[in-house]
């Protein structure tokens, strides 16, 4: 039996929390990984894994096992790199990336050839949406989340500031009056933004001498994606509150007219995130600096920053 083989693949079994979904990102059958992991129970003499029809469970010795594991591959890997000649740290390979919709669409997929161009021998699978996914369980080696990271479980690095500002048309402000104060906030309406996980409607914070404070904002209009907040701001609809890229356009032309700007809303950290032991791989490494340099570019995603 190959050892470290059985090793990665239990690894990748408990990753996943699904025999089918490690087959499919290691290319074998699942009849394969089944066999593995029943000679690698065998030979340790002990049960790894409980299994039922729905769900995996770790036993104490499978836990304990896993640890041992995850740190051993750790060590061969950088030991292999050590070795293998400047090749081995050369990116290669498939790549599994996971982007928020509008944010991948807006500030990554138009550069990708300047990462192509860099690491041609890097095969690229996005994955662009806004449903928060499971990495492990996805297979992902890499992703952007945008706010505070929840999950210890795996390695987070900010390499931006999400900015956010608080805007309206022309058109709705000649109506309604511009607000200068928080407190004139009341006499208007805000377009809402709530979450598709959970139907709640995103909080309207605003800084204001370095303390957070939050306003009640009401309106005829809910959404819950950002692009179609901000369309219904350009006609004329309500205050939104919109990320700074997004809008940056409307409001160099003047489409949208910033407001509030001594109050900001607070701003949200961008993070790249991936599971424990995949920073080390020589792609991840190179699309986390490449993304890191790009964003660093974009003044609306940087603190500090232009003036709106």
């Amino acid at each position: 039996m190959d050892k470290i083989k059985a090793m990665q693949t239990f690894v990748r079994i408990v990753e996943a929390n699904s025999f089918s979904k490690a087959a499919e990102t290691l290319n074998l059958p699942r009849a394969a990984l089944t066999a593995t992991l029943q000679k690698l129970e065998a030979y340790l003499g002990t049960q790894l894994l409980q299994r039922t029809t729905r769900r995996l469970s770790l036993t104490p010795e499978g836990a304990e096992y896993f640890h041992h594991c995850v740190a051993i591959l750790k060590a061969v890997d950088t030991a292999e790199l050590a070795f293998r000649g400047p090749d081995a740290k050369k990116p290669r390979g498939l790549l599994r990336i996971n982007l928020p919709s509008t944010v991948g669409r807006t500030l990554v997929v138009p550069h990708l050839a300047q990462f192509h161009a860099a690491c041609p021998e890097v095969h690229l699978q996005l994955s662009l949406t806004d449903r928060l996914i499971d990495l492990t369980q996805e297979g992902i080696d890499c992703a952007l989340r945008v706010g505070d990271l929840q999950d210890s479980a795996f390695i987070g690095k900010q390499i931006g500031q999400m900015r956010f500002v608080t805007c309206a048309s022309p058109a709705y402000l000649a109506r309604h009056g511009t607000p200068h104060t928080l407190a004139e906030l009341a006499a208007h309406r805000g377009i809402m933004h709530y979450s598709g996980r959970t139907g709640r409607a995103f909080d309207w914070d605003f800084l204001q001498d370095k303390e957070v404070v939050r306003v009640q904002m009401a309106g005829p209009i809910a959404v819950n994606d950002a692009d179609a907040s901000v369309d219904c701001a350009l006609q004329g609809l309500g205050l939104a509150q919109a990320a700074v890229y997004q809008v940056r356009r409307h409001l160099d032309s003047g489409a949208l007219v910033a407001v509030l700007p001594a109050h900001p809303p607070t701003p949200m950290p961008i993070s790249l995130l991936t599971p424990q032991g995949r920073l080390a791989a020589p792609k991840v490494q190179a699309f986390a600096g490449w993304l890191t340099g790009l964003l660093a570019e974009n003044a609306d995603v940087q603190m500090p920053a232009r003036e709106i």
